[in-house]
This record gives C-alpha cells, structure tokens and sequence, in this order.
C-alpha cells in the first residue's frame, strides 16, 4: 500500500519524455517512445513479471499528442500506475486518462508552440539582428528552450500531482490568450525588420532603383497578405523572400 517512486526514478522518466518522438511509428505512432518514457517507473512498480508485462501491453496501444505538452500525459500516467500499484483504481482509469487528453492536448500545443512561441521568437530574433548579428542565433535557440522546458517540467510535474485535475488547472490558464499575445508579438517584430531592411536596402540604391525598391516591397506585401489569406504556408513565403533577397543580393541591386 506504501508503494512510491523515487525522485531519480520521476527524473529518468521526464528526461526520457524528451525523446518521445524517437521511436515515431505508423502503426502505435508515439507509442515506442511513451514506453520508454514510463519503463524506469513501470519497472520500479511492478516487479511480478506478469503485472509489469500487463502494465507494458496497455501503453503500447497508439498513442499521438504534442511532444512538448505529453510530458503532462507522462506525469498523469504515473499518477494512475502508481494509484494500480497501489490497489486504488482499475487499470482503466490510465486509459481513459490518456483517451480523454490526447487529443486536447495536441490542439493546445501546436497552436501554443508551433504557431506561436516558434514565430514569435523567430521573428524577435531576427529583429535584434541588426544590433547582435550572429548572437541573434543564439537569443532565438536560449529563449526557445528555455520556454519549451520550463514548461514540460511544469507539466509533467501537474500531471503527476493531479492526474484528471490538470484539466481544469490548464483551462484556466487561458492558453489561447498568450499564443495570441505571442502572434502579435511576431506580427510586430517581423513589421520591425521589414522596416529596418526596407531602410537599408533604400540607403544602398541609387537613381530610379530607390523608387522601384519601395513601390516593390509595398506589392510584395500585399501579395504575401493575399497568399496567406489562400491558406499559402508561410514557410513557402519565407523561402520565396529568401531566394528574392539573394537573387537581388548577387545582381547588385541591393
């Protein structure tokens, strides 16, 4: 009734949740990698063979979330195995718990991480370009991490602490409400650079290339809103800008 795991053991089992798209599959997708994400603690508290081959079998049905915000699934797990372990609950309990947050979870990542925190800094780093140069590389890959690991201890942490209570502590939080803070922030750092640049390449023109320079951009940008509002992906735009921004880098134009 005693039964625990020790804080090595959580430790193991939140770094192993780094890798959790490692083991990426088309039959059980993230299934490999949640198992050895669980295996340290699953070993720990399961020493009858056949409770802990049990225990191996149902995290190996298909399991597919975001890999930053799994790490709040991963603790949940372990706040239900360790309830099994213990007598408390059915091993149901640990499959509804990942039925039910698999889904939600993967919605709230992509749209927190991926399509917001990724350009925001993105888009600040490039901003502080023109005062730190190569550095800029280096605020983008510190402040990044910083935000996506501070936030899966957190999570794994909740998940641990509360299992199916987690859910209200995230709503809560208003998640949908800093990942709108955060696209404004992109949106404003990209206007910055692309003010910045349209300066710079203004200052190396020279004659009716001036002109054309600024008449250019202005189209540019309209025709960039107007992909984007015909569900163009950004990543191609950013590859065209780039390829027009050395194409006019080599012909001398700017």
């Amino acid at each position: 009734m005693g039964v625990t795991l020790s804080p090595w053991t959580l430790w193991r089992c939140f770094w192993r949740s780094l890798f959790l798209q490692a083991g990426f599959n088309t039959e059980g997708l993230q299934s490999l990698g949640l198992v050895f994400s669980l295996s340290p603690a699953l070993l720990a508290l399961y020493p009858d063979p056949a409770q802990r081959q049990a225990a191996f079998r149902r995290h190996l049905a298909p399991f597919n979330t975001h890999p930053y915000v799994a790490a709040a699934i991963v603790g949940g797990i372990l706040f239900h195995e360790l309830r099994i372990a213990r007598g408390e609950a059915p091993p149901e309990s640990v499959e509804r718990f990942k039925a039910l947050l698999m889904a939600p979870l993967a919605a709230l990542g992509d749209g927190f991480f991926w399509l917001s925190l990724r350009p925001a800094v993105g888009a600040l780093s490039v901003a502080l370009v023109p005062l730190l140069g190569g550095w800029a590389v280096a605020v983008y890959l510190v402040l990044y991490n910083l935000v996506h690991l501070v936030a899966r201890w957190r999570l794994f942490r909740a998940g641990l602490s509360m299992g199916e209570a987690l859910v209200p502590r995230l709503k809560s939080l208003n998640v949908p409400r800093w990942g709108q803070r955060l696209r404004v922030l992109a949106a404003a750092a990209a206007g910055g650079s692309a003010s910045w640049l349209a300066v710079k390449f203004g200052s190396h023109a020279r004659g009716w290339l001036e002109p054309a320079l600024d008449v250019a951009s202005l189209a540019f940008g309209v025709f960039v809103v107007f992909l984007l509002s015909r569900k163009v992906s950004p990543y191609v735009l950013l590859y065209v800008a780039g390829a027009l921004a050395i194409a006019l880098g080599a012909a001398g134009v700017v």
